[in-house]
């Protein structure tokens, strides 16, 4: 080809590609005058389209001018590209990533997917692509154009999905120095060993809390929902999405995403809370080298294993680099690490296009009847449901994945790869699964607890199910809301916001009577009678309430977790919990010891050890960044709730940080709403924070005051209320 023809084929190139562009930014625009966002007073995204497709493009549009970067980061991570981003500090959690989602496999699944839904995952992308040409002035990282398919990558809202539940130091340590070449016919695989991890005494309790009450027990005879998933601050955005086909869903989305995840719509409504279910499976595959290829055991075959290549490109000090793999895979799925000489492969739910269908078929359910219908979809896999309606019914669904199997094997354990009787044998159906639909008790709830105490002496049987539906025990939150929740004719929306932040915390009730106990047994002559004879005598007198202004609240804390890391080591022999060892087997001298110590920590951070819990436990946030610097020195607002540790059912996950001396929260209560279904539905809600990711907004901090107190707004559902509560309205792009 001579030199002009090149410059005639690239110039044509060019035009070709800018016409594409401008092709796509035209029919952008077009579709954005469909499209209607109203900001209401706190900054809250209520979008009105034709479609459902323009609501989809109208509300990540609204999300990306929030917090464009946690919605990139959420895909970076689903599609394991967060090394591309970050450094070569992410390839192990990228390549994690990568042997469960196959770029290839999520296009064919898009090319598959019903119509409507190809529609939703056009629109989410057009809509994020729009926000990027329209504001030329935000960076993307990596992912400068999105495209369609990337929606089945993150097609569930959990904070935590099934594949982060793979180890990343195993899967490293397997990977990372690659299979040892053997010259015998028998392959044994590096002598790689679960480290013997060091468990800190006290982990912050994940999860979240859901309840709703039955019309019978309400004064206005109306169904009333509790919303309050515990995550790690700013993970969700809160809107509306309302189109004319039907769709007018409110509440928490994870960034990133086109459906709501927990919320409600104007006759229903759902929250999710985590499941306690084994329903992610290992096992121990016998593995042997036969020449160049691997082979497994099963039954009286063996059979090769499927190896692939992955890439993972991550950024070096000198630009972009990348790290090959080679992976393996039996017929239960990846090889993700190894355990007394055997390779371990894992199988957990892999149907994304079904579960992108089901998150969001379900914000349209209206009754019972259809949101069950959405549910026979299971894969709904890590989550547990409370669901509530305006025909008055109230439920609870228990994890929506649960594969069938033999119980005679101990699942919680990897099973014998080798042998047919551990495979799946189907899934259980709702029928089958723990679940409740208007108990006589007339109220239901779970918080991450087993659902044996579900709705009190009207729960599901713990005896007429496979152990493997259920691994999870109580907890302290489970016993607060039973208190709450139990033998009361009388909520309201007020009353169930009042339930929500009651300040008793029933983790103190065995803690500190053994500590007063140990007190009365120590003679008169001990010196830490002197030290702290006032401290025991003012939690003596404690009701175990939480309060911003309360002292016992401050000492109870500090004594408990300094007594904590005493006795972890103790504990982990023991086999049981620190709380449990404190309350059961710590020494006196060890528990005096520790309230002197925790005393003299008190009077050094904060001049005294009389401090009151709001000065010690605070909300913070200085930036848009997803991981934030504390200082002491800036402004912080004082939150009266404590750690859902000690079943406070209102959680704020709180602890010192590198050059402070107060308490700083990073997870718990993210967004609150509490809901009543009725001839019309009404709710009140409150966001960590406020809607904004950037500092400069004014809803980056204007529900921080609120949040910290109980203090939920109203919510602005129907469009003549919106419409009074107006800040800007407007079309994408404009």
């Amino acid at each position: 080809m001579n030199k002009l023809a090149l410059i005639l084929a690239a110039a044509c190139s060019s035009c070709v590609l800018r016409g594409a562009a401008g092709n796509d930014a035209a029919a952008w625009e077009r579709q954005a005058q469909n499209i209607t966002i109203v900001r209401d007073t706190w900054g809250i995204a209520h979008v009105y389209g034709r479609t459902d497709a323009d609501a989809v493009f109208g509300v990540i549009y609204a999300q990306a001018e929030d917090d464009f970067n946690r919605v990139e980061t959420n895909f970076l991570n689903s599609m394991g590209r967060l090394a591309e981003a970050q450094g070569e500090g992410e390839i192990y959690r990228d390549l994690r990533m990568k042997i469960f989602i196959d770029p290839d496999d999520m296009k064919a699944q898009y090319q598959k997917s019903p119509d409507w839904l190809k529609k939703l995952m056009n629109a989410w992308a057009d809509g994020l692509n729009y926000y990027l040409h329209t504001h030329p002035n935000v960076k993307a990282r990596v992912i400068n154009r999105f495209e369609p398919w990337m929606a089945l990558t993150f097609s569930e809202g959990s904070i935590g999905g099934d594949i982060e539940r793979v180890n990343l130091t195993e899967l490293e340590k397997f990977y990372g120095h690659g299979p040892r070449t053997q010259t015998a016919s028998a392959f044994a695989p590096p002598a790689f060993r679960r480290d013997k991890e060091v468990e800190p005494a006290y982990v912050e309790p994940a999860g979240s809390n859901g309840a709703a009450v039955a019309p019978s027990n309400t004064t206005a005879h109306h169904a009333l929902l509790l919303i309050n998933p515990h995550t790690s601050f700013f993970f969700r955005s809160e809107a509306q999405m309302v189109s004319d086909e039907g769709l007018n869903a409110y509440g928490a989305l994870t960034w990133g995403q086109f459906f709501i995840y927990q919320g409600f719509n104007d006759r229903a409504g759902w929250m999710h809370t985590s499941s306690g279910v084994d329903n992610i499976d290992e096992y121990l595959e016998t593995v042997v080298r036969k020449g160049d290829t691997f082979y497994y055991k099963y039954a009286n075959e063996e059979r090769a294993l499927k190896t692939g290549k992955i890439v993972v490109p991550y950024k070096s000090g000198t630009g972009m680099a990348r790290k090959e793999f080679t992976v393996y895979r039996t017929h239960h799925g990846p090889v993700v690490r190894e355990a007394d000489s055997k390779w371990v492969s894992v199988r957990l739910m892999q149907e994304p296009m079904k579960a992108l269908m089901q998150s969001y078929s379900r914000t349209k359910a209206k009754n019972y009847r259809t949101f069950r219908d959405t549910m026979e979809l299971h894969t709904n896999s890590s989550n547990n449901t409370i669901f509530a309606d305006a025909e008055g019914n109230i439920a609870y669904f228990h994890s929506n994945f649960i594969p069938r199997r033999d119980p005679k094997f101990d699942w919680t354990k990897p099973v014998d790869g080798s042998d047919p009787a551990t495979e799946w044998k189907g899934v259980l159906s709702i029928d089958e699964t723990p679940g409740l639909l208007n108990p006589k008790g007339g109220w239901l709830y779970n918080t991450n607890n087993h659902p044996w105490s579900a709705a009190g002496p009207d729960s599901p049987k713990k005896a007429d199910f496979p152990a493997y539906v259920e691994r999870g025990g109580e907890n302290p939150r489970g016993l607060h809301a039973i208190r709450v929740l139990q033998n009361r004719k009388d909520f309201t929306l007020d009353s169930l916001v009042a339930a929500a932040y009651d300040s008793y915390q029933p983790g103190f009730e065995a803690q500190i009577p053994a500590l007063l106990k140990a007190w009365d047994a120590t003679p008169a002559s001990s010196p830490l009678k002197g030290k702290v004879g006032e401290q025991i005598a003012m939690l003596r007198d404690w009701d175990y309430r939480w309060s911003a202004a309360s002292v016992p609240n401050s000492i109870a804390v500090y004594w408990s977790e300094e007594l904590g890391r005493q006795v972890a080591a103790d504990a982990r022999k023991a086999g049981i919990s620190t709380d449990e060892y404190i309350a059961t087997k710590a020494t006196p001298d060890q528990m005096l010891q520790a309230l002197s110590a925790a005393s003299e920590k008190l009077t050094n951070d904060f001049g005294s050890w009389k401090t009151p819990w709001g000065i010690i436990n605070r909300y913070q946030r200085n930036n848009g960044d997803i991981v934030q610097k504390f200082d002491d020195a800036a402004p912080s607002t004082p939150v009266m709730f404590t750690s859902a540790r000690w079943g406070s059912l209102a959680s704020f996950g709180a602890r010192t940080y590198p050059g402070t001396k107060k308490m700083y929260g990073t997870s718990g209560n993210s967004f609150v709403a509490v809901v009543e279904f009725g001839d019309r539905v009404r709710a009140r809600a409150v966001t960590a924070g406020g809607e904004s990711g950037d500092p400069k907004s004014a809803h980056f901090g204007d529900q921080a005051t609120r949040y910290a107190t109980g203090d939920l707004r109203e919510v602005y559902f129907y469009r003549p209320d919106v419409e009074q509560h107006v800040e800007r309205q407007y079309h994408p792009g404009k």
